[in-house]
Formats: structure tokens, sequence, C-alpha cells
């Protein structure tokens, strides 16, 4: 093929493939925090589709991987610049702007499946309170989502709070390395990235990473033959937010889709997540090397009491932390999940 022949083929792919951007009302450019070949990315990148095709093709999204254009702890930056429209992020990934965004990002313990955390952002005060949060960054939640209690990886076997004493392990800087370390565990700052590394050369001998299924297909349960499921300590909130003023300059049934969308991207990611999580045990506790731990119901009520004392301490950071800690201590009080 000549040189000429290419261009004008690359030329009319790039045409093809921009033309439903160019025909939407609205452009908007949305940064993710997972990579592009992550289950997390490619189900987000189906709810972007399906925007599009709900709003008759009004509404076109781009969705890019993490890094894009900003590093995951800065697209709140960008959105506020205008630099970006809008992002899919975990929000606890925002704790150094304000603690309260850890809190309610990742109340460390607080909840036993997807379902709890849910019901709190969209019935239970959640939802006002992440715009509120929001506001002097001039971003619009439009709501929030999660994965799944997280699985925990561990070379060593692990059956109770007790034996976090001096295990070395990999958790994120914040709230979760603080109950950790009250929980007499000795937390370890490692990037996600070298989180198989530090296992296999021993540098730690557990971590906080992410759900069963993706430690699963990671090789992590090879190496950590111990793994704990169903997890006991973190469900992350993830939030879907965009630019407060664009988002006001939307009609309002678009507003509305929007906002009912992001509760169908929510079952639809948890649902996905806990069937790939229950097909990935199902071949974990067919092999003789890897032993599943599942924590019994009182040692789990003592690791949420000692994460509750860390909820207060962190709730003293800031008057928005405060908000969360008293906000969501009163919705699990009030149903009886305390």
């Amino acid at each position: 093929m000549s040189k000429f022949s290419t261009t004008l083929l690359t030329a009319t792919m790039a045409g093809i493939l921009s033309t439903s951007a160019i025909a939407a009302d609205y452009n908007f450019k949305f940064q993710s925090s997972d990579p592009a070949g992550d289950k997390n990315f490619q189900v987000q990148k189906e709810w972007v589709e399906r925007v599009e095709t709900m709003t008759g093709g009004r509404v076109h999204i781009d969705l890019l991987p993490v890094g894009s254009i900003f590093k995951h702890t800065e697209t709140l930056d960008g959105i506020k610049m205008g630099i970006l429209d809008g992002h899919i992020t975990a929000t606890e990934f925002f704790s150094g702007k304000d603690p309260a965004f850890g809190l309610i990002g990742n109340t460390v313990g607080a909840w036993s499946n997807t379902q709890q955390l849910l019901q709190y952002i969209n019935y239970g005060g959640g939802y006002e309170l992440m715009n509120e949060l929001y506001a002097p960054y001039g971003v619009k939640f439009i709501g929030g989502s999660t994965t799944g209690v997280e699985s925990f990886v561990s070379r060593v076997p692990l059956d109770s709070v007790a034996d976090l004493k001096g295990l070395k392990l990999r958790a994120p800087e914040g709230l979760v390395q603080r109950v950790f370390a009250a929980a007499g565990a000795a937390p370890v700052n490692l990037p996600g990235s070298e989180v198989f590394t530090g296992l296999s050369k021993g540098v730690i001998d557990a971590a906080d990473y992410t759900v069963f299924s993706t430690n699963q297909k990671a090789g992590m349960n090879d190496i950590a033959t111990h793994p704990i499921q169903p997890g006991f300590h973190s469900l992350p909130l993830i939030d879907i937010s965009m630019n407060k003023k664009k988002w006001d300059k939307l009609p309002a049934d678009i507003q509305t889709i929007l906002t009912v969308s992001v509760r169908d991207f929510a079952e639809d990611i948890t649902t996905q997540l806990r069937i790939a999580d229950q097909a990935a045990v199902k071949v974990a506790k067919a092999d003789p090397n890897i032993t599943i731990h599942d924590w019994s119901a009182e040692e789990r009520k003592k690791f949420r009491a000692i994460a509750r004392t860390q909820w207060e301490e962190f709730a003293k950071g800031s008057d928005n932390a405060q908000k969360v800690y008293d906000s969501v201590t009163t919705y699990l009080e009030e149903n009886g999940l305390l």
C-alpha cells in the first residue's frame, strides 16, 4: 500500500471513529483511575457507550485511562481547571486535599458488602455530602459506585486481629495505614505496581490491594497463598463527577439520564466483579497450594472496633472530616450496622 493510501485510510478511519463525537451536542473528556486493560476500565467504557445510546447520541464521553493527562491524585484539579470535564475515580485519592475525602472514600471496616455503601450514598445522605465537599472545587458529584469488598493477600496464615501484629503489609497512605498500624501491623508504602514483586521477594508479607478475582488473575494468590475472602477491611467509594458549570448547562433530561445511568453502572460493576470473584474463588479452592481464610464475625467485629477509633482520630483533621464521621456513624447506628 502506498504512503498516500495509508494516510488516506488513517484519515478515513479517524473520521469514522470521531463521527459520534462530532454529531453529539455535548462532548466531554473524562479520565479514569484505572488502566485500559483492567476489567474496571472495560465496564466504565460500557457505561460511556450506554450514556451515548440513552441520550440518542447527544452526549459523547471520551474516557481516558489513568495517567493520560493527570496523575490519579490530580483529576480533581484537572476538572477545576477545565482541562478535564470529569473523572471516574476513587474518592480517597484526594485525602491529601482534605481528610474528609479519605474518610468518606474508604471508611475502613465500616461496610460488610457493596449494598450497604451504595444505600448510604443514595439514600443515607452520602450523595448530598459529596456534593457539599466538591462544591469548592467547582465539581458536581453525579453519583457513586464501588467495586467489591477487597480481598486480603497474604503469604502467611491470618485468622484473627492478633495475627496482624508485626505483619509487614502494603497499605495506601492515610486512614488505611492508620487502622492497620493501630491493629499492630507494620504498614509499608508501596505503589500498586510493585505489590507482586514485593510479595515474591518477601519485602512484604501481605497486601491490601483489590478484589479476589483481580488478585487471582494477576497471580497474587500463587505467591501469597493465604488470601482472606471475603475481605474484612476495604470497600472504596468510586465516584463519577464532572465540572459543575458544564453540568448546570445540561438539559434536565440529560442530567436525569446521567444520574440514573450511574446507579445502573454501580449495579453493573459490582455484579460483574462479584461474579468474577465467585469464579476465581472456585478455581482457588481447587488449588491445593492455596488456602482461603474467612474471618469469623467476632474477629471482624474486633477489627471494626479498632478502625472506629481511627475514624475518630481522622475526623479531627478538618471540619469536613468531622461532618463525614458524624454522617457515616449516624447512618451505621440507625441501621444497626455498628
